[in-house]
């Protein structure tokens, strides 16, 4: 199936009152009115010194489910400090759903028809080489199943269980919801960024606002 990328927040941990707390460490821990008015006052201090004083920011954490091409997987895999990444494996199982992402810029011209049909065709290649290694060959299915998966092409989407420390978040939307950044990396960091936002009661704010985010 051709479909976009999606994201999904599976729930979250902490927020501005956490990253409070553990910066109150040394003082007092309590969350009086008086010191949850100071926070933006607070982690504007913690966010802007030079170097920056960040590691209460990694007191919270926020889940996703992300499914995504290749190429965006590999982007959300490359950070690996404070982040953590669980995805479903073509190495263990064989995708039995034939979901793929077509970049949405083509519009819809020769070339998107042209990248449909080779979609296609490398998933129908993936199936039918697993199929015939295993019972023509005699290949365990477990060797079928990782090296028939080279048919596959970077449009072939997968899903991945994403976790990120509050920080870790952070940084991940500094590199990739930016201009530079490969437009669907942007894409779902923004998505993921939007979820955040809506959480009710607006958890993170004040820690958002600190970074620019």
């Amino acid at each position: 199936m051709i479909g976009p990328n999606t994201v999904e927040l599976l729930g979250y941990y902490g927020g501005d009152t956490t990253h409070a707390a553990s910066a109150w460490t040394s003082t007092s821990r309590d969350m009086t009115p008086e010191r949850i008015e100071r926070l933006p006052k607070l982690f504007a201090m913690l966010a802007g010194e030079s170097p920056r004083h960040e590691t209460p920011f990694e007191k919270s954490m926020m889940h996703f489910l992300v499914r995504s091409d290749v190429a965006s997987h590999i982007h959300l895999i490359k950070h690996r400090v404070g982040v953590s990444v669980n995805a479903e494996s073509a190495r263990y199982k064989e995708l039995k759903e034939d979901n793929a992402y077509i970049p949405h810029d083509w519009g819809n011209g020769e070339w998107k028809v042209r990248l449909i049909q080779h979609i296609h065709e490398s998933q129908d290649l993936y199936h039918r080489c697993i199929s015939d290694l295993t019972k023509r060959l005699g290949i365990d299915r477990k060797r079928a199943k990782e090296s028939a998966r080279f048919f596959l092409p970077y449009a072939a989407q997968i899903t991945a269980d994403v976790s990120f420390n509050f920080r870790s978040f952070v940084h991940f939307q500094e590199l990739r919801n930016h201009p530079a950044a490969q437009l669907e990396i942007r894409a779902i960091a923004a998505e993921m960024l939007r979820l955040v936002k809506e959480i009710p009661g607006a958890p993170f704010k004040h820690s958002l606002d600190a970074f620019g985010l």
